[in-house]
This record gives C-alpha cells, sequence and structure tokens, in this order.
C-alpha cells in the first residue's frame, strides 16, 4: 500500500508539534507492507495547501492519513467531517488570522472523510490507546489542509481513504499551559497512529 502521512510544524508558540514527531518515527521506521510516504506542512493558510496537494499528486498514493495536534485533549481524535469554514483562533505562522472565510469560495458546505473510521477506531482501541470519534476538525489549519485534500479526492475522481487524526499536545507542551492541560507521550500517539495504519491496510484484522 503507497500510504501518505502528513503532520505539521509547530506553531503557536511552541517549539515542537506531536504530530511531526510522530511522522518523522513512521519515516525512520516505515510500517511493514507500506511504502510511505511523508511531508511537514507548514501552518501557513497558503502554503499548508499547497504542500499537501504536492504531496499527493507526485506520490500517487493508495490512502492518505494527515495528522495535527489539539492542545487540551486527552485521547486520539479520529475527525469525521471537513468544513467549508476558515475561522482561525489564532494567526498562522506568518501572522494571517482568517475570519468567516470559506476555505474555497462556492465549494460544498463540507466533505465526510473517506476513512473507514470505525474501523480505524476499532484498530487504535485494540492497542488501549485512548482514542474517540470527533464531528469535525475545526476550522483552523488542520480543517483546512482536510477540506482541500478531500476536495481534491473528489474533483479528480480519486476514490480513497482520506482523513485526518487530531492527537494531544506531548507532555512537555501540556506542562507549560496554564492551567496545565491533557496530554499524550509520544510513544502512545505513535502506537495509536500505526494502528491506525494497519487498519487501512488490505485485509485488515480490525472490521
Amino acid at each position: 500500500m503507497r500510504l501518505l502521512v502528513t503532520g505539521f510544524e509547530p506553531f503557536g508558540g511552541s517549539t515542537v508539534n506531536p504530530s511531526e514527531q510522530v511522522v518523522r518515527r513512521l519515516a525512520d521506521q516505515p510500517p511493514l507492507g507500506v511504502e510511505l510516504f511523508t511531508a511537514i506542512l507548514p501552518v501557513d493558510r497558503e502554503r499548508g495547501p499547497e504542500r499537501l496537494l504536492q504531496a499527493a499528486a507526485s506520490t500517487n498514493p493508495q490512502a492518505v492519513l494527515c495528522l495535527g495536534e489539539a492542545p487540551r485533549r486527552a485521547s486520539l481524535a479520529i475527525e469525521r467531517v471537513a468544513v467549508n469554514l476558515l475561522d482561525y483562533r489564532i494567526p498562522d505562522n506568518r501572522g494571517v488570522q482568517v475570519v468567516d472565510e470559506p476555505v474555497k469560495a462556492g465549494g460544498p458546505a463540507a466533505y465526510f472523510v473517506t476513512l473507514p473510521v470505525r474501523r480505524v477506531l476499532a484498530a487504535i482501541q485494540a492497542v488501549q490507546v485512548p482514542v474517540e470519534l470527533s464531528l469535525s476538525a475545526g476550522a483552523y489549519l488542520c480543517n483546512q489542509v482536510l477540506y482541500v485534500l478531500l476536495d481534491y479526492l473528489a474533483v479528480n475522481h480519486l476514490h480513497i481513504p482520506a482523513g485526518f487524526i487530531h492527537l494531544p499536545s506531548l507532555p512537555e507542551q501540556a506542562s507549560q499551559q496554564n492551567p496545565p492541560g491533557a496530554s499524550m507521550s509520544l510513544e502512545t500517539s505513535l502506537a495509536g497512529i500505526r494502528a491506525a495504519i494497519l487498519a487501512l491496510q488490505p485485509n485488515p484484522v480490525f472490521n
């Protein structure tokens, strides 16, 4: 299986991003049976989606899994919907803050992910990593790149599994939050994402 996995660079004043760390660990030791392609996306309104589309077009993946950080969450969150809305709670890394604008003018109001979310949920639960289903990816860059990805697949009639999983902050990040927030170790997040990838392969154990 040719799989594209993406993460994000640090943002919001942090020096690390768990999604970037997980992607780099996967690249160092790809899952068996997977031809893995990875990309780290800029937290940038223009360059983030552009980098994702470049990676998708150049690798021709059979599945795409995007990762991002959700501060203060205590579990992995499998997103189900991307909405056609940009409403940044904080500026991106270039200082741009977008309020109440569409991701794509005239585009569909939302896209459902094509990831088999229940199968992925079961796979992550099976390795005893905290996980939940989440309705939408918000209205920041995570939602934006997911919407752009799903729109790209729809426009080009590419019927492949694609979706987004949010990761909790790392403990060293959560300890700096005021008040301190929830967190998850890098090893635990990595174990959950490896299980999710296993669920995307042909003839998965989890159904």
